[in-house]
């Protein structure tokens, strides 16, 4: 059997794989610290049981269950948690989990419950493991064809009519994302809610066109709307991918073949389009970041004090700010800057060095390589310049 441990604390993760290996020499034990590295271990092995702490940064151990039973549905679940509050235990039975840990876990505990996990997992596997073997294996097979032709790829001999036999009429959903790293995580978010979706509304299925961009095909059932599958998606998606992302809907298809073209054009819009993102506390992030900014621009601002002031991580603050305010952090702050400079220079006889000073520049000799840059003046010739146009405008009158 295969046990994954899910835990930030490194104490409590050996401390369990300790116990477990001593009762049970022969099960692989696994560890990760945080659900970014427990997704990379779900997908590249067979995992039977997951012990996950509740509370770990970036989402709770409740939700990592959650997002992942879609395509894990033989896993048992165990939750370890150091608080016992009721609605904890309560929403992990809900979920399925197979029990409730409290910290520190006895070593007696432990062991009885692992024993009896063993019995479960060995009975099923005798059950399902040809069906299983076979579905999954159909699954992939399917996905891979089809991507492959949704791709415009060659796909040999492969015969696409049972798609076109199941989905007489459908629709594409593309979602992509937006980062400068790799997003594991994300991509296997996306790629668990939206399955869970269409099996909710309907069904279809969910194909990876690359590392950050996924496909569902969908035929919604009658009685529900494609809106209703893409708003919740939506909804999702914002609380969960922490990097920017945009959803693409097609119009309704009957033409199978007409598939590889809307892929290519779905592409092409999406650079056209508003990535939504992430923000804790809803969608007021950058609004109260552009508001800290405007009152403490002429203070020793950074991306990472602002980052902070919304609780979001820099990188991926640097993103949304781009993306929402059309300037990166750093022109976005040298533009205001630059801003209230030119109304001290306009309107009052402040020497250079208190401009400087009032609008976050300690040294007078950068503000004014900073200006010139900007203005292709000095300070001082912009000044001249604007007496010497005020001079002659009152003398025309």
């Amino acid at each position: 059997m295969n046990i994954l441990i899910v835990d930030d604390e490194n104490v409590i993760r050996e401390g369990i794989k300790r116990t477990i290996r001593k009762a049970f020499p022969e099960h692989d034990v696994q560890l990760a610290a945080n659900p970014d590295e427990a997704v990379m271990i779900l997908r590249s092995g067979h995992i039977d049981v997951v012990l996950t702490d509740i509370l770990m940064p970036g989402m709770t151990g409740l939700e990592f269950m959650k997002l992942s039973r879609s395509s894990h549905p033989h896993i048992k679940w165990v939750i370890i948690s150091a608080y016992s509050e009721f609605a904890y235990a309560k929403e992990a039975v809900r979920l399925g989990a197979k029990d409730y840990l409290l910290k520190p876990i006895g070593k007696d505990l432990l062991v009885s419950m692992i024993a009896q996990l063993v019995e479960e997992v060995e009975r099923e596997a005798e059950m399902e493991q040809e069906a299983k073997m076979l579905r999954s294996n159909l699954k992939f097979l399917r996905e891979a064809v089809f991507q492959r032709w949704a791709m415009g790829l060659d796909i040999g001999n492969m015969d696409i009519a049972p798609f076109v036999e199941r989905h007489p009429q459908f629709q594409l959903a593309l979602i992509k994302m937006e980062s400068d790293n790799t997003v594991h995580l994300e991509h296997y978010i996306v790629e668990n809610v939206l399955t869970e979706l269409i099996e909710r509304y309907g069904e279809g299925f969910v194909t990876s066109l690359d590392g950050k961009s996924l496909l569902g095909l969908i035929t919604v059932d009658e009685g529900y709307g494609i809106k209703i599958l893409t708003d919740e998606l939506r909804m999702h998606l914002k609380k969960y991918v922490k990097v920017p992302f945009q959803i693409q809907l097609s119009d309704e298809i009957s033409d199978f073949n007409s598939i590889p073209a809307i892929i290519q054009k779905m592409g092409r819009d999406s650079g056209t389009l508003e990535f939504d993102y992430y923000a804790p506390g809803g969608n007021r992030a950058m609004e109260v970041a552009v508001q800290y900014i405007r009152a403490n621009y002429n203070t020793d601002v950074t991306l990472e004090k602002v980052a902070s002031v919304v609780f979001l991580n820099p990188a991926y603050f640097s993103q949304v700010f781009k993306q929402k305010t059309g300037s990166g952090f750093k022109e976005y702050v040298t533009g205001l800057r630059m801003e209230k400079a030119i109304h001290l220079l306009e309107h009052t006889q402040l020497k250079l060095v208190d401009i400087a000073e009032k609008i976050g520049y300690q040294d007078v000799k950068h503000f004014t390589q900073v200006f010139r840059k900007r203005m292709n003046v000095t300070p001082t010739e912009y000044r001249q310049r604007v007496a010497t146009e005020s001079s002659m405008s009152q003398a025309c009158h």
